[in-house]
């Protein structure tokens, strides 16, 4: 998996070569590499705010659960993961005491959690993510399903996901976990092609690929379920692309997660690729793969509602649109990363750590970082995360938390994109406004400002560091 998915980690990565900033307003625009998610807490200017704002109090809806375990480390995960090396089958995983221990661990992190409010309200969202969780037998996650409706509670009909790798699980062991109510499934194919597969180092094959579609596609009572694909792979071509895109709108998922690649440091990948040298592809080929997956999605009825994310009518992932609209959420387990009450704060990303954290929880000795929270810390997360989305920035909402000036000096800062198409204004009933329409104040009738799709989505990072040096 990438880290384009949250909440294990909720960055910002500032563009590559920020000299491509001032050449947006030139006539030849380059195209740097499709975004991804990082946080830059850095800020130069000093700005004036609204002294009424608070921090968001409001107690998390939702829960990341990070289920650590892989049959083996993909070259490009960088991701907290324990490999239990090869089986014949995922059911030899079964009694494996690494799963169980750690299963046991992640209980009693849920136990000794405290609420951050007096009145918690049942969960609403539940994401089993990795790592490869398909792996961790139906018992162990029902055990995890318990304690959390005992601690926090279940709201009538709850969206739990949980990711699946081909290979990892059979026609039974899909039913068994549908019966515990997950009722969303995330399928990790990444790829259409078996020698990509293998130079991603992919416990799977194009087989299990396959295999894995059927069932998930034909599994009774199972309708809401995802397909994630990587781009910008080693030896990639469009052709492959293009191969892999049609046989995902074959498939028929209702979601479909684009991702593209990112050489992380540590990764077997930093060791034998270089960023935009061959064989992997120009940040322009990069660029040109992201434009198609928007077109050929978009053309087959998915709406393109967050930068990597495209969805059937009403098949938006509501967890993830948890984390886009700035509202707080649990995580729990290795590494994971939870935001309550203003604060974000992450998990040990090593076993050994993360058991001494769990220790030290259970005895009230974890400290959670700072409370004081610096108001722009908070305006750039909105903005970041707003950003990613169709919806976009809710600039009257903005305003009214972070005071008018900051707005209007957002606006300033992207009226040139506004006339490139790079930046759209949206009224109230999210009706485009033109260049000459785009104004703010208490008054005014721009109510959004958004990406356009797919150039402004392309250059969000560049985008989002103009409005981060506005803050």
């Amino acid at each position: 998996m990438l880290r384009t998915r949250l909440p294990l980690s909720l960055c910002y990565i500032p563009p590559r070569n920020h000299q491509t900033i001032p050449s947006l307003l030139s006539n030849s625009q380059p195209y740097p590499r499709p975004p991804t998610v990082c946080k830059n807490a850095s800020s130069t200017t000093e700005q004036q705010f609204d002294p009424s704002f608070t921090k968001p109090k409001q107690p998390p809806i939702s829960a990341y659960i990070h289920l650590p375990f892989c049959r083996k480390r993909c070259h490009y995960c960088d991701f907290p993961i324990v490999a239990l090396g090869s089986s014949s089958s995922q059911v030899g995983y079964d009694n494996d005491p690494r799963i169980s221990n750690y299963i046991q661990l992640l209980i009693r992190e849920i136990k000794a959690t405290k609420f951050e409010s007096d009145i918690q309200p049942p969960l609403e969202t539940v994401f089993f993510g990795g790592g490869t969780p398909s792996l961790v037998s139906p018992y162990l996650i029902a055990s995890v399903l318990d304690v959390l409706k005992f601690k926090f509670g279940l709201s009538n009909e709850p969206e739990i996901s949980i990711e699946m790798d081909p290979g990892t699980f059979d026609y039974i062991r899909l039913r068994e976990i549908l019966e515990l109510g997950v009722n969303r499934v995330s399928l990790g194919v990444q790829s259409f092609q078996e020698e990509l597969l293998q130079v991603c180092g992919r416990a799977h094959g194009l087989k299990e690929v396959y295999e894995a579609i059927e069932m998930v596609s034909s599994c009774e009572g199972l309708e809401n379920w995802s397909m994630d694909l990587i781009s910008s792979l080693p030896h990639q071509t469009e052709k492959m692309w293009e191969e892999s895109l049609k046989c995902t709108v074959d498939a028929g998922p209702k979601h479909v997660s684009v991702y593209d690649l990112q050489v992380e440091q540590g990764t077997k990948f930093e060791q034998l690729y270089t960023p935009g040298v061959f064989p992997l592809p120009t940040d322009f080929q990069s660029a040109d793969f992201y434009k198609m997956a928007s077109k050929t999605l978009t053309e087959a009825g998915y709406n393109h509602y967050e930068i990597s994310s495209y969805a059937k009518d009403t098949y938006q992932c509501k967890h993830n649109m948890m984390y886009w609209q700035n509202k707080s959420f649990y995580g729990f387990g290795l590494g994971s990363a939870s935001y309550t009450n203003g604060i974000r704060f992450s998990r040990p990303k090593r076993l050994k750590e993360y058991i001494e954290w769990v220790q030290k929880l259970e005895v009230g000795t974890v400290s959670y970082g700072t409370s004081d929270v610096e108001v722009k810390d908070t305006a750039m997360d909105v903005v970041m995360l707003s950003l990613r989305t169709a919806r976009g920035l809710h600039l009257k909402e903005f305003g009214k938390e972070f005071g008018w000036q900051l707005a209007s000096k957002l606006c300033e800062a992207f009226r040139p994109f506004v006339d490139r198409g790079l930046v759209v204004p949206l009224d109230q009933d999210r009706r485009v406004l033109s260049s000459d329409e785009f104004e703010l104040g208490k008054g005014e009738r721009t109510y959004f400002i958004r990406l356009s799709d797919p150039e402004g989505f392309l250059l969000s990072n560049e985008l989002i560091s103009i409005a981060f040096g506005v803050i």
